[in-house]
């Protein structure tokens, strides 16, 4: 039996397996949203009085980030209070260092304007909420997430440790929205692989489970949300992502599984892996904008988990009110 997605064949089997529920017609895999965040669901109110930090890697973005505050740009909701990095000096400890994640960005577009806030209703509707007003590629960075927003419209609470943010995107081309939280998904692993190989650390071989959500071994570590509006002849993209790296509850964090592999291991700091992200987004971006999703299958393919899993595939019959179930085992070719 062969599947509709290109390079993935399902090999029947009778043995009996958990439902896995494949209806796309599309080329690649149909998109979903999944969590930005991970936590517990929300019982906490949103904070009365929240702090949004604006800075920039270079003078050009600083001078933008002048200008979202001077004319009041930013739809940010009362209680909101809007400041320039140079205004203010950050005591926290946990805080995000914001120095550090610059000196290890080296991207031309992503990431280089930043909304940071030691805690924040929800990063991903600062970013939505004011898309078209942001230089594409401007991120919003969270310490403490309260109403994360996730699939099915769940919300989540996310503690520190976490590294939470979202940032923007504009295209063009409707056909392959749905594809971009795949490249979101895949370079945040090989961001992963990348500062684990730079600080001289075990590798930790963080998978995606499609469509979006990132695992390490058995246990989910992070996730994935895309939601786009479409406006003037464009997409404007918010993607959001969440990524447990040093809060080893309610699940588990990529410092814990350091740990446990060997306790000398140095730990990640979310300023590392978010400036890896985006140098490795960017590229992966541009050869997905000029190439299209099909010039990353391969990678995206070793990267995720479900290759030699037995998985349900269910098809409608004839009678359009029926369903056949087959049991399968997912193999890709190249």
């Amino acid at each position: 039996m062969i599947s509709q997605f290109k390079g993935i064949f399902f090999s029947a089997s009778t043995q009996k397996f958990p439902k896995f529920i494949f209806t796309s017609k599309s080329k690649h895999l149909k998109a979903f949203s999944s969590s930005n965040v991970l936590g517990r669901k929300m019982e906490s109110p949103a904070p009365a009085d929240t702090l949004l930090l604006l800075s920039g890697k270079s003078e050009e973005e600083n001078d933008v980030a002048k200008v979202l505050k001077n004319n009041n740009t930013l739809k940010t909701g009362e209680g909101v209070e809007l400041v320039l990095h140079s205004e203010v000096k950050l005591e926290n400890d946990d805080a995000f260092r914001i120095e550090e994640y610059f000196n290890s960005l080296s991207t031309r577009r992503f990431g280089r304007l930043l909304i940071y806030s030691p805690k924040l209703s929800s990063t991903h509707d600062v970013i939505s909420q004011n898309n078209s007003d942001l230089p594409v590629g401007t991120v919003c960075v969270a310490d403490v997430q309260l109403k994360g927003r996730g699939r099915s419209s769940n919300v989540w609470e996310s503690p520190k440790g976490c590294l939470l943010f979202s940032f923007s995107i504009q295209m063009e081309d409707g056909r392959v929205v749905p594809h971009l939280q795949y490249v979101v998904c895949l370079a945040m692993t090989e961001a992963i692989k990348a500062v684990c190989l730079e600080k001289g650390t075990p590798e930790l071989d963080v998978r995606i489970k499609w469509p979006n959500d990132l695992y390490l071994g058995d246990v989910k570590v992070g996730g994935i949300l895309s939601t786009s509006v479409y406006r003037s002849k464009k997409f404007y993209v918010s993607a959001g992502v969440g990524l447990n790296v040093g809060n080893e509850k309610p699940t588990t964090c990529l410092n814990a599984v350091l740990k446990k592999v060997n306790p000398l291991s140095r730990e990640l700091k979310r300023e590392d892996v978010i400036a890896a992200f985006f140098n490795k987004f960017e590229n992966l971006y541009d050869v997905f904008s000029e190439q299209g999703f099909q010039a990353l299958e391969g990678l995206y393919y070793r990267t995720w988990l479900h290759s030699g899993q037995r998985v349900m595939v269910q098809e409608r019959s004839g009678d359009q009110d029926q369903f056949v179930e087959t049991v399968v085992t997912i193999q890709i070719t190249y």
